[in-house]
């Protein structure tokens, strides 16, 4: 289900105070396109007029007539909806303005996508519980709707997770964290699943974490060991050779 959209545009006009009493008097036109299908089919368009921020008569497209909520604004639409030329003329708002513009905010706003960049790394854990955290960076996307979710061993994780809430760059893109807490066990295989309107599939980003420090040490002593080794052989091999050129007398 889509959610609403909306297209919205203010006319303000300050009244200034003679006495001083008060910063001054607003009175404004708010005019709305309001709808949520794809195709515009239930585009409703909306005039309202305000005083001080409260409305005194309003114009509804599928009311199809003004409507007063104060004893000036029930006198103001009585006026109104005796101009039947003006009522036509509101009720072609939907058609005139409203789908243009719709169409325009559409194609430019609400359809584009940018897919996210996806980066993950390791994560010093807050306690002892498990020794390892893993988290999930989702950055530089649009629209805002988005689901993050952790694959261990190909089997979808339903616990120790942690997600933030979609956050604003503040330039049109947001970023969204995941969390995954985990044992780590040799052979797994931990992956984060990213669904979002720009892919056309669930992406998966699979974790290649760091080798750890002991692990690091001990590879790095065997490689040393093998090549000590393999210089021996070198040196013995080379000491044999010149030993059995002194024997032949060469």
């Amino acid at each position: 289900m889509s959610l609403p959209g909306l297209l919205s545009f203010h006319y303000i006009l300050m009244l200034s105070v003679l006495t001083g009493a008060a910063d001054g008097y607003y009175t404004y036109r708010w005019t709305q396109c309001i709808y949520s299908s794809p195709d515009l089919s239930d585009m409703v368009f909306i005039e309202g007029f305000y005083f001080n921020k409260y409305p005194y008569v309003k114009f509804n497209s599928t009311v199809g007539k003004f409507v007063g909520f104060t004893e000036f604004g029930v006198k103001t639409a009585e006026n109104f909806n005796k101009d039947q030329s003006l009522l036509q003329q509101m009720k072609a708002q939907v058609d005139v303005f409203c789908r243009p513009n719709a169409e325009i905010t559409e194609a430019a706003v609400y359809n584009k996508t940018v897919q996210p960049k996806v980066k993950l790394s390791s994560v010093t854990p807050g306690d002892k519980t498990h020794p390892a955290l893993v988290m999930c960076s989702v950055y530089d996307f649009y629209p805002e709707p988005i689901k993050v979710s952790w694959l261990q061993d190909g089997v979808v994780v339903t616990s120790d997770v942690t997600n933030t809430e979609e956050l604003p760059n503040g330039d049109w893109l947001y970023q969204i964290h995941s969390e995954l807490e985990y044992t780590p066990k040799a052979g797994q295989k931990i992956s984060c699943v990213v669904e979002h309107a720009s892919f056309s599939k669930p992406m998966i980003y699979d974790w290649d974490p760091p080798v750890p420090e002991f692990e690091f040490n001990i590879q790095l002593l065997f490689t040393i060991e093998t090549a000590g080794l393999v210089l021996g052989i070198l040196i013995a091999a080379a000491g044999f050779l010149y030993y059995k050129i002194r024997s032949a007398g060469l």
